[in-house]
């Protein structure tokens, strides 16, 4: 029966001509390795190599059988090494930032294809700085970076919409946007109950500035509940409005929770991006995680 690993010491000993280098390439003894060369000779039929004052020379047999067996070897190696990369991914823990709010909807996606993952919440710049340290090996971030120590893809695009619970009647309001009387509209949202997922209501502001070209709204939110998917669970079973990425609103719209009320073309999507630091040997992690991204992120309500 034919043993690889005669030929991997074969191809050792004839790429070094030595018996004692090839046995510290190969984590092996000395006597283990010209015992290999031994036992495939016998089964060849053919002296294979010629001992000399410093290591040794391959007979006309063994230039033959090299030729024959190293596409096919190195080929073999080459899968193997594959095989074990793959194996050592599925078992190590890597590091990915994400804002606490986006992670409500991207989070699950990442768990479904990685077994060890740790989670660091924070805003654009302390997640750059994180990967540009070197102290988290991913971000997902709504900012681009553009520096020499790290790398980015865009994985997708997202939007802030305007959603209630299913039971709110928006006929009213649908009658006023569609005789584009913003005046009117914006008097309809102002007497509404309002949910955000933050005090300094930054996603309400943003909505504001490019839907009716304000600064800020004259409303103030009536419940901060600091977790976006706790605010849309509440405002599901409860009265009134909230602003939230169009992402983040699909699982609930989906389930038939909230409705959306209002998709403006006004407020303009943005784009996101997976950022990790360069020659940080993560290429195969980076790839998954960006196309999983965009796979979720393609999905648009």
């Amino acid at each position: 029966m034919v043993n690889l690993e005669w030929y991997r010491t074969f191809k050792s000993v004839y790429k070094n001509g030595n018996f004692s280098v090839a046995s510290k390439e190969l984590f092996m003894s000395q006597p283990a390795v010209s015992q290999q060369i031994a036992m495939l000779e016998a089964h060849v039929g053919y002296k294979l190599f010629n001992r000399k004052s410093k290591g040794v020379e391959p007979t006309e047999y063994a230039k033959l059988l090299n030729n024959l067996i190293i596409d096919a070897l190195d080929r073999l190696e080459s899968v193997e090494s594959g095989f074990r990369a793959k194996a050592e991914d599925s078992v190590r823990l890597i590091s990915v930032g994400v804002s606490k709010d986006f992670f409500n909807s991207c989070g699950s996606v990442l768990l479904s294809k990685f077994d060890f993952i740790d989670f660091t919440f924070a805003e654009n710049d302390v997640l750059f700085s994180l990967v540009d340290d070197k102290k988290i090996d991913f971000a997902i971030v709504t900012k681009q970076y553009d520096t020499f120590d790290t790398i980015y893809e865009i994985v997708g695009k997202i939007k802030l919409v305007l959603v209630g619970p299913t039971n709110l009647d928006i006929t009213e309001f649908r009658q006023r946007l569609k005789a584009d009387n913003y005046a009117e509209t914006e008097q309809w949202l102002n007497e509404q109950k309002w949910y955000s997922h933050d005090a300094r209501i930054p996603h309400i502001k943003m909505f504001w500035l490019h839907a009716f070209h304000k600064k800020r709204p004259s409303m103030t939110p009536n419940y901060i509940i600091p977790s976006e998917s706790e605010m849309l669970e509440m405002l599901s079973r409860n009265n009134g409005v909230a602003i939230t990425w169009n992402c983040n609103a699909r699982k609930y719209i989906k389930e038939n929770k909230l409705q959306l009320v209002w998709n403006s073309f006004h407020v303009p999507e943005e784009y996101v991006y997976l950022l990790t630091a360069k020659n940080n040997n993560l290429n195969s992690f980076f790839d998954t995680i960006a196309k999983e991204l965009k796979l979720f992120l393609g999905n648009r309500m």
